[in-house]
């Protein structure tokens, strides 16, 4: 019994003590993927949806294309619609999709406006509650405790700056702590492979209109 009892001290320690190393060293890149200190740091639109949010991720890709050949992708997301483009057979097998994610701009789901509302089957929907066309759009998936906006930064005529930022306080902070190594991966690499997804059609879109 004593030696269990010293093998669980030795356990829980080593436990705490990766979590310490994940929150310092690991996590902070998890969370600022693709992007610089600048963006990391800079103001988006829908910031002030959640004021004092306990976990911010600010993930970004470089794009060669302009905003007006990326946004047309996101207007268009959600079920029955143009998809999440990232990972389908997750996306699917979660049943957010029922389908693949189009490889086309789809003319019927360009108007989206403020109050609209995102579909994701069996997900929670995405409310639309900011919208700048070509330039930012911010979604609201928990009321008060969640928002995502993406934004288009152009750098120059056919190149974007392509942002992604959430903002989350949902749940008792210690409890979003212990488990950051559990949440944070797959959100990663759904996030990431979404921008990316984003990127090949919208490059793809530049290159056929060129």
């Amino acid at each position: 019994m004593r030696r269990l009892g010293a093998r669980g001290i030795r356990v829980t320690v080593g436990l705490a003590l990766g979590l310490v190393a994940y929150h310092r060293f690991a996590r902070p890149r998890h969370l600022t993927w693709g992007a610089t200190s600048v963006e990391g740091r800079g103001t988006l639109p829908g910031d002030e949806i959640v004021a004092k949010p306990a976990v911010v991720s600010t993930r970004a890709v470089t794009v060669h294309a302009p905003p007006s050949d990326i946004w047309p992708w996101l207007v268009q997301m959600g079920e029955g619609r143009g998809g999440l483009y990232s990972y389908d057979t997750l996306d699917r097998f979660f049943g957010y999709l029922h389908a693949p994610s189009a490889e086309r701009v789809l003319p019927e789901f360009q108007d989206l406006a403020v109050g609209d509302v995102i579909p994701l089957g069996r997900g929670p929907s995405w409310p639309v509650v900011a919208l700048e066309r070509e330039r930012a759009l911010v979604l609201e998936p928990v009321a008060g405790s969640v928002s995502w906006c993406f934004a288009l930064q152009p750098v120059d005529a056919g190149t974007t700056r392509f942002v992604s930022r959430v903002r989350v306080d949902v749940g008792p902070r210690p409890l979003l702590w212990v488990l950051a190594p559990l949440v944070d991966l797959p959100w990663l690499l759904m996030e990431r492979q979404m921008l990316r997804g984003i990127r090949r059609r919208a490059e793809a879109l530049a290159v056929s209109r060129a």
